[in-house]
């Protein structure tokens, strides 16, 4: 081989050394797309209405301090969403005044019992999760957090009988245009660690299915956090933050002890760089039920809770 093809050989593979060091300089300065109009940031930032329940606001109220406190989006509960119906409130309505806020719904938290081993019951569960999941289209959402309610204690269902119950959902969600994001629950039988969430959204062969972790659900439920890097941002769009304290133990905590990101000791650098380098771009939702938090004042702890998430991405991504 001629000295002049080595030469040349050497001239592209640097000039595609170059292209690709451009490209990722490019990368990393432009960041993620700015989804949800108000953050460049590799994450969107959104407020899981949970956050409020203490104060016992109407959906109209969360909204709007949702707004206030400049989240990109908002997680609102199905209570919250039936209860506006029942005052007379129009669906239409309220999606026009989330719209006008410039927010979105990333997702909504139900608990319709899909997973219940009781075939009355999970039929039940089923004709519910298809309201809910019409009444989550109609305000413009594009998903709602499916747990493994109606099953969280015994008995403990093998993996492949819980994916035959989430495809169920996904299909009915395909008819409706919202996905069913299997949410990990640490303290429940079934579907309580990480590896049982991804098992299921494999095995169900949908192009769909995706999963919800929980800074606290994966402490609780004794995954760990190492799992995350291997799950792309296909497979997790919401990611529920929060953060836990060192007392009490793993295995005598409750939600009532979730505390704000950064003001306890899970690893959260290592959580946000591990979803960023597997494409990033996913919610990022405050969910914490702390009673403490709901003595302050509720917009007050949404601003809190927002300048929390994104100091928490500043220190992991720099």
């Amino acid at each position: 081989m001629s000295g002049g093809t080595d030469i040349s050989r050497r001239q592209a593979l640097a000039a595609a050394a170059s292209a690709a060091s451009v490209l990722a300089v490019t990368r990393t300065s432009q960041g993620a797309p700015q989804l949800g109009g108000r953050s460049p940031s590799a994450f969107r930032f959104c407020l899981n209405t949970g956050t409020l329940r203490g104060y016992k606001l109407a959906i109209e109220q969360e909204i709007e301090i949702a707004s206030k406190a400049a989240y990109d989006s908002i997680e609102p509960w199905m209570d919250r969403l039936n209860d506006f119906v029942t005052r007379g409130g129009s669906l239409k309505d309220l999606r026009k005044r989330i719209a006008d806020t410039g927010m979105t719904v990333e997702s909504v938290v139900g608990f319709a019992p899909w997973l219940a081993d009781d075939e009355a019951k999970r039929a039940q569960g089923l004709e519910q999760i298809k309201r809910d999941m019409a009444a989550i289209a109609e305000i413009g959402g594009k998903r709602i957090a499916a747990p493994p309610a109606g099953a969280t204690s015994e008995p403990v269902l093998d993996l492949r009988r819980i994916v035959e119950r989430y495809r169920a959902i996904l299909e009915i969600g395909d008819k409706l245009g919202v996905t069913a994001q299997l949410e990990i629950w640490g303290a429940s039988k079934n579907v309580g660690r990480l590896s049982d969430a991804a098992f299921v959204a494999i095995e169900s062969d949908h192009p769909r299915s995706c999963v919800l972790p929980d800074v606290f659900h994966l402490y609780k439920g004794g995954s760990g956090f190492g799992g995350l890097r291997l799950l792309s941002n296909r497979m997790i769009q919401v990611f529920h933050m929060n953060d836990y304290p060192d007392d009490p133990p793993r295995e005598k905590a409750a939600d009532r002890d979730r505390v704000l990101p950064g003001d306890g000791i899970a690893p959260l650098s290592q959580v946000l760089r591990d979803l960023a380098d597997n494409g990033g771009g996913q919610a990022l939702s405050l969910e914490l039920f702390n009673p403490a938090l709901w003595k302050q004042d509720a917009l007050g702890v949404a601003r809190t809770g927002l300048a929390k998430m994104k100091e928490a991405v500043r220190k992991a991504l720099g």
